[in-house]
């Protein structure tokens, strides 16, 4: 049975999330379609800009993503604190980069004289719009609702282009927080689409070592054109989230880069059989430092999906996500227990 999403997303037990969308019945809407020759390619760049552009209004930021061509994966940290923080202006602001909002909220933002019963309103509004952008859910659906609009509008057609539902995946701790984004950052070489870490498109790893290409202006579809209107300004996209090693500040991803970069190469190439037993030598320090079996870790990255459920971590970290939740059973424990054989030894 399908979870409400407020059961899976639990900003107490968690702020880091792994989400997945794929398009209707897994078609190639974002790629290369070998059945009837389309090329739809330039979609993906439509996600990518989208993820980026919404990570600099939502209180969130984004450690990896990865758009492939019928699903996309991103990592994000949701940061309530930083919402929190925002006067009722800076939120206005925000929500009416995406939707136009009421016209009290106008008003407001213009400056305009209004009674207090009108303020008090505007503050409700505020609230609202407060609590949406730090929500994941929110977050996926203005993601996904924009691109789909949009990739109707060039065919033509209605309907859906996404899944019902996007898939979430809560981690609980450093472990599974770096599992997770390998497991993205690694997806075109899994899939035998990309042969280096440069090489893999709409990735987040090819935008951390510079080799993404000049960004070229997106095409919007023809009937979306309005002629009465000016030319739109180019969105403001936010950085990817920094690396900071010492752990010491909540908004940035707990590992040193160079030492993510020689996991995310090592395990990369590990994976080609002629080259296994050659590399396993150049064991990367950041897996001892987080108590990682190796081999498990190269076994199971590209199948993080499968073989774990809703949550994703150490066994102990898994164990008290479950006694929080009263919930008995949570799908990956086994595999947890394999993949973190070396942290229970220390």
């Amino acid at each position: 049975m399908t979870s409400p999403r407020n059961t899976l997303v639990s900003l107490e037990d968690t702020s880091w999330y792994h989400c997945v969308a794929r398009c209707v019945r897994r078609a190639f809407l974002c790629g290369q379609d070998k059945l009837t020759g389309k090329d739809f390619e330039h979609r993906r760049g439509w996600i990518r800009e989208r993820i980026l552009q919404l990570a600099d209004i939502f209180a969130l930021d984004v450690a990896a993503y990865a758009v492939m061509s019928n699903h996309f994966h991103v990592v994000v940290r949701i940061d309530r604190e930083r919402a929190q923080q925002w006067s009722t202006t800076e939120v206005l602001q925000r929500w009416q980069r995406l939707f136009k909002g009421p016209v009290l909220v106008s008003r407001f933002l213009a400056a305009e004289a209004m009674s207090e019963a009108e303020l008090g309103v505007v503050e409700e509004i505020a609230a609202q719009y407060r609590e949406r952008l730090h929500d994941l859910s929110w977050f996926m659906r203005t993601l996904n609702e924009h691109v789909a609009r949009m990739a109707n509008a060039e065919d033509g057609v209605k309907g859906r282009f996404w899944e019902g539902r996007f898939k979430s995946q809560a981690l609980l701790d450093e472990q599974a927080l770096l599992a997770a984004m390998a497991y993205v950052d690694l997806n075109p070489i899994r899939a035998g689409i990309a042969g280096t870490l440069e090489t893999s498109e709409f990735t987040s790893i090819q935008q951390r070592i510079g080799g993404i290409p000049p960004a070229a202006e997106t095409v919007l579809p023809e009937s979306m054109h309005d002629a009465s209107t000016a030319k739109p300004e180019a969105p403001l996209l936010a950085p990817l989230m920094p690396y900071d090693a010492t752990g010491r500040t909540n908004w940035a991803i707990p590992f040193a880069f160079d030492d993510y970069l020689e996991l995310v190469d090592w395990s990369g190439r590990a994976v080609h059989p002629h080259k296994r037993g050659f590399i396993a030598e150049n064991r990367p320090k950041i897996l001892d430092r987080l108590g990682f079996d190796g081999d498990t870790f190269i076994e199971y990255s590209s199948r993080l999906l499968k073989e774990f459920g809703t949550a994703v971590g150490a066994p102990d970290a898994i164990s008290r996500y479950c006694a929080r939740r009263q919930s008995k059973y949570l799908r990956g424990v086994r595999l947890a227990r394999k993949m973190f054989a070396a942290a229970r030894a220390a």
